[in-house]
């Protein structure tokens, strides 16, 4: 392997901008949907339009950049919502964070239809990253007789999104057909 052919070390600084763009991106994505204007996310961010095609040279880029870092953190937050909370609990609280995520993702369907390859990956990476998170917090939860056995895990997710895209109540909680949906799972 030649040194050009290393992976290259991104610098501080411009991993910052990369990490400040995302952030910026969810935050305007969130409030207008993934059409919103460049020129938004830039300012958001308090960077310049360049520096925002520079990291991002088109629009599907970011928007599957910002998916997919959401994906990855919702995933992650199972196991430390388990570690923190029983099990049955921490599940609702898995549920209610998966909610915001499905809420805030304006336009991302017709994202994911418009044929664009940037986001032929998007839907293999949530079933990998959400599926074992969701599966480990039910599997805990029935292990400890908080909900009924044998839900399928994606099949849950699947009808949480569905009941999601109305935004969360203002104090964060899901809306009440998610809520109705989770008591449901609960053993009495």
């Amino acid at each position: 392997m030649t040194s050009s052919d290393a992976p290259r070390k991104v610098r501080a600084d411009a991993r910052q901008n990369l990490d400040t763009l995302l952030v910026a991106a969810r935050t305007v994505f969130a409030r207008s949907g993934v059409d919103a204007p460049a020129r938004d996310i830039a300012a958001e961010a308090g960077v310049g339009v360049g520096t925002l095609y520079r990291h991002f040279p088109n629009r599907a880029e970011l928007v599957a950049a910002v998916f997919t870092t959401e994906i990855d953190a919702t995933a992650a937050a199972a196991t430390s919502l388990l570690e923190e909370h029983p099990p049955g609990e921490a599940l609702d609280l898995w549920i209610t964070r998966f909610t915001r995520f499905v809420a805030t993702k304006q336009g991302l369907s017709a994202a994911l239809r418009s044929g664009d390859p940037a986001f032929d990956a998007l839907p293999a990476h949530f079933t990998a990253k959400l599926g074992p998170a969701i599966t480990s917090l039910l599997d805990a939860a029935a292990a400890a007789g908080e909900v009924r056995p044998g839900v399928d895990p994606l099949e849950l997710l699947q009808a949480v999104g569905d009941l999601s895209h109305r935004a969360p109540s203002p104090d964060g909680s899901p809306n009440p057909m998610v809520r109705l949906l989770l008591d449901g799972l609960h053993v009495r």
